[in-house]
């Protein structure tokens, strides 16, 4: 994988630009950042990503049924928020992995990483 594709949804515009910024920097693609779960939802049935970093609350509701969608088609989802812990995340989604807000750029950048590896 030369260029993996990361679909990103976020709400905070500020939050969004650093998070895109932070992954094009490493050599990702970005796809978005989307600031409504639907519009999210359907650039993913357009395109699937490589992996997806979803903040929870969207415009338009939850990223949950997103976030269910691509792990049923095997794209990692790293949640990126700041309404829930890791531990509730995990107890949900134990597939996913999340991080809180805000989170430092090489931890976003090692998670992605370890998401694309399979680890």
């Amino acid at each position: 994988m030369a260029h993996p594709v990361i679909l990103v949804a976020e709400d905070e515009p500020m939050v969004a630009h650093d998070l895109c910024e932070t992954v094009e920097e490493a050599g990702f693609i970005v796809e978005g950042p989307y600031d409504d779960a639907s519009l999210a939802m359907a650039a993913f049935e357009k395109q699937k990503p490589d992996l997806a970093i979803l903040d929870i609350n969207l415009a338009g509701g939850t990223a949950y049924s997103l976030a269910e969608k691509m792990m049923e088609e095997d794209v990692p989802v790293i949640f990126h928020t700041g309404q829930a812990t890791s531990a509730e995340v995990q107890a949900l989604y134990p597939n996913a992995s999340a991080l809180a807000k805000p989170c430092p750029p090489n931890v976003i950048l090692d998670t992605v990483q370890q998401a694309l590896d399979g680890a």
